[in-house]
This record gives C-alpha cells, sequence and structure tokens, in this order.
C-alpha cells in the first residue's frame, strides 16, 4: 500500500533542503566519517547505529542533522524524520517520528487498523578512540527510547508495555587505505533491548518479556571518496506468539557529494513482520550544517 504525502513529509523534505542549501560551515570532519541516520535517528547506517557521532563537527564544533527515510517492501511501507544533533564530537542527541502503514492486514483483521506510529528520543556519547585517527577504534554508548503513539495494534498482539529504553555500545574502525587500497569502515554494536520490530509493536511480549542482548554489525568500502557500498546485519529478539520476528540485512550504497548532503540507499531484508517475505527499497535523504 503507498500513501499519499502527507504535510509533515512535504515539510521535512524542505527542511532537508534548508539544512542541504546552507551555507553554513559543516565542520572538520572527514567527508562521509558522520555515517548516516538511521531511522531511529542516532548516526549510522541503514538500520544499524554506529559509535561515530552526526554530521562533521570537529572537537569545538556542533552542528544539526535531519533526514528523511522511507522504506517500501511487499506490502508495507515506512516513513521516518529524524534530526541529530552532535556536540563537540562528544555528545550527541536525537529524535525522530516513524510511521509505518499497515494497510495490507486490513483483511486479516477485518477492519482498518490504521498506522503503527513510535517516537523515539536519543543520546549517544562518545566514550574513547577515534574513528579515522587512531589506531583503536571509536566506541560509544547510547540509550534509545521508543514510545508507541498508537497501542492499539501492539497490545493485541501481545506486546507488555507501550514504551522502554535499548542501551547500546558500538565500536567503528575506518581504514583509510583498507582492501584494494580503499577507505573501509567495520563496525560491530551490542544492543540490549526487548523491543518488539524495533518498537513499532511494543516491547516484550508473550514469550518473552525480558532484556536480551542482540548482535550487529556493519560494513563498507569505499568506490571513491564520495561514494560508498557495503551491507548490515541486524540480531532481533522473538517476543511475540502472534507473529516470528526474524533479523533485518540490508545491501547499501551512500552517496555523499559534499558535507552539506547525503544519499543512502538500500535493498533490505526484514524476514517476516506478520505477512512472510517482507523485502524492498530504502532511501534516506540527509542535510547538515
Amino acid at each position: 500500500m503507498h500513501s499519499k504525502p502527507s504535510g509533515w513529509r512535504i515539510a521535512a523534505l524542505g527542511a532537508l533542503v534548508a539544512l542541504a542549501s546552507s551555507s553554513a560551515y559543516a565542520g572538520g570532519r572527514l567527508l562521509a566519517t558522520g555515517g548516516g541516520i538511521p531511522l531511529a535517528g542516532a548516526a549510522g547506517g541503514g538500520i544499524v547505529p554506529w559509535a561515530v557521532l552526526s554530521g562533521y563537527s570537529a572537537d569545538e564544533e556542533h552542528g544539526l542533522t535531519g533526514a528523511y527515510t522511507r522504506v517500501e517492501t511487499d506490502d508495507y511501507t515506512l516513513d521516518a524524520f529524524a534530526l541529530s544533533y552532535d556536540f563537540y564530537n562528544r555528545v550527541e542527541v536525537s529524535a525522530s517520528r516513524q510511521t509505518f502503514d499497515i494497510g495490507s492486514l486490513t483483511p486479516a483483521l477485518g477492519f482498518d487498523p490504521g498506522d503503527l506510529k513510535q517516537d523515539t528520543f536519543g543520546v549517544k556519547v562518545r566514550l574513547t578512540g577515534d574513528a579515522v585517527f587512531t589506531r583503536r577504534p571509536q566506541v560509544s554508548v547510547g540509550l534509545m527510547h521508543g514510545k508507541n503513539t498508537e497501542y492499539l495494534i501492539p497490545s493485541v498482539v501481545g506486546s507488555r508495555r507501550d514504551s522502554d529504553n535499548d542501551f547500546y555500545v558500538a565500536a567503528t574502525k575506518v581504514w583509510l587505505t583498507g582492501p584494494l587500497k580503499h577507505m573501509a569502515l567495520l563496525n560491530i554494536t551490542l544492543r540490549s533491548t526487548r523491543a518488539n520490530q524495533i518498537g513499532l509493536l511494543g516491547f516484550g511480549g508473550d514469550l518473552n518479556d525480558s532484556r536480551q542482548t542482540m548482535f550487529e554489525m556493519s560494513a563498507a568500502t569505499f568506490v571513491n571518496r564520495k561514494l560508498a557500498v557495503g551491507f548490515e546485519y541486524r540480531q532481533k529478539p522473538n517476543n511475540l506468539s502472534f507473529a516470528k520476528e526474524d533479523d533485518w540485512r540490508d545491501v547499501f550504497a551512500a552517496y555523499f557529494p559534499n558535507k552539506h548532503f547525503a544519499i543512502v540507499a538500500a535493498y533490505a531484508d526484514l524476514g517476516s513482520i506478520v505477512l512472510p517475505h517482507q523485502s524492498g527499497f530504502y532511501i534516506s535523504f540527509e542535510g547538515s550544517r
């Protein structure tokens, strides 16, 4: 099901255009080292937060980054708008609104369930290292608070709560001369969570209501200084007997024409989300200043 553009999507794209066209200095870090903005807002890949902080702010700078993301699978669409602010390349705060169109379930449910909506608020702190300039990886810790704004469907399928916190630690290393003499990146993230479908179906369930530690990773190589290609993997818990939850994975290409604008496109395999075989395309537009 493909919904028509709403006012907030148009406003979000307008805000990104304003950020991307800003003449403000974008910061002292190398191009592409701020990564992208995933669905929940913390800097990283499409589905995995990295240890890097958003934007390009160096130690005495700060900056704002915004992103609009659209995911279209076989039966669903997901829209996300995220904002992230980086303070002195040390602390990042973020927020996002995710809207998941599940209209394809109307025949099975016998009524129109409307959209699933989640707001997230996050903070990430760089503990040690620099992804590029130190031999050891950059290591950051983060907290992500998710809150369902529409909780009827999650409660019906067995969710135990409409809000919860994820905690994660991430390590990111960038090699300026990696395989085939191209810049390369590797990120490993460990997340403590009980989110169902990243929180869109609430947190905890009838099968499990305890926290579990999930493994996530991203790897990328730069074809040239502006274009990166890679893949990601995100392990996910399986808390609800209503429907099995599968791990996520994607292959992506990210284009960074300058420090004010970036585009990330991916083909994502999201497994079963109530209905089986949910795979499709992901595109994200990002603006920084």
